[in-house]
């Protein structure tokens, strides 16, 4: 035989063992219960979105899914141990904006969050919105720039935490909207919603979800959404592109990612039975009553995703001077 159809031999030989072991691994996973470490603390929008997905994938997987929740600052300590974890796909992260923030807020990580992790798919959107107090003057976003251009440094808006999704929400409207306008970061949505309610601030950014209740109750009025769609469940509030602020959008999602070098069947298998789960009505229904918009992704729609969010929030980061940590 000669040198080069020794050569043929050997690598035709090599892709039929990776194929055989592929396809095993697929007929195997998952062979035990499967960790989905979530980065939040429990009772918040992502862990309530983790579990409403995980059980009904677990059902399609034929074995349990554990939540693990290890809340920390930017997320980092639940993305470190997944990206340490074994890649078979028994450990699984829920990847969120929030690690595409980190990328551009700390100066160092211990891991590199587009290396490191294997995309999944995305399972949900779920947007912010611009909220005043009840008594509010205003009655749409065009009023509250207008007032803003008119008292510059008088107006002030409440946010959580310095870095967050929120506060850079605000600083990206600053910039876009060129208002000149104090953010004044909070410790939590609760004091946010206080701050609103007493007046303590004109206007407050959060995420939907949990600022529902409010809305129901009439202690807060929404002027706009923050995505570049209306969200389902107000269909009359309009979106901040369509109130005055055109090419506006912040949004915040969660993902499914595994560690890197996972096999690319247990990656399709996990894709797969999550968007069975997504696909349910019971599932979207839940998700709806938490502000979250249902959707997946390919593996290559959530590793652009991430790409374009780090880069984005960097940018933010960087126009509005927050110092990085």
């Amino acid at each position: 035989m000669k040198p080069r159809d020794l050569s043929l031999t050997r690598r035709h030989s090599l892709a039929v063992l990776w194929a055989y072991g592929s396809v095993r691994a697929q007929g195997t996973y998952p062979s035990r219960p499967i960790t989905l470490i979530v980065p939040f603390g429990a009772g918040g929008i992502a862990d309530l979105t983790a579990r409403a997905v995980a059980k009904e994938m677990s059902v399609s997987l034929r074995q349990p899914i554990v939540i693990d929740n290890r809340p920390s600052a930017g997320a980092i300590v639940g993305a470190t141990a997944v990206a340490h974890a074994a890649p078979d796909g028994h450990t699984v992260l829920l990847l969120s904006n929030a690690n595409a923030v980190s990328a551009g807020l700390f100066r160092k990580l211990p891991f590199d969050v587009q290396r490191d992790f294997a995309p999944v798919t995305t399972i949900g959107f779920f947007d912010l919105a611009l909220f005043v107090g009840r008594d509010s003057p205003w009655r749409s976003v065009k009023e509250m720039i207008a007032q803003a251009k008119a008292k510059p440094g008088q107006l002030t808006f409440g946010t959580i935490a310095s870095g967050s999704t929120q506060h850079l929400a605000a600083e990206l409207f600053k910039s876009m909207a060129q208002v000149d306008v104090v953010v004044v970061p909070y410790k939590s949505t609760p004091a946010v919603v206080t701050a609103l309610r007493a007046g303590e601030v004109n206007l407050a950014i959060e995420i939907l979800g949990p600022m529902l209740p409010q809305l129901d109750g009439g202690a807060v009025r929404a002027l706009a959404v923050t995505s570049d769609r209306r969200f389902a469940g107000l269909p009359d509030v309009p979106t901040v592109r369509e109130s005055g602020l055109p090419g506006y959008t912040a949004a915040s999602w969660n993902a499914l990612a595994a560690p890197a070098r996972t096999p690319a069947p247990v990656i399709q298998r996990l894709h797969d039975a999550a968007h069975e789960a997504l696909a349910l009505p019971s599932v979207r229904g839940q998700l709806q009553a938490l502000g979250v918009r249902a959707q997946g992704g390919s593996p290559d729609e959530l590793r652009r995703l991430l790409a374009s969010e780090i880069q984005r929030w960097s940018r933010v980061i960087e126009s509005a001077r927050i110092e990085r940590q």
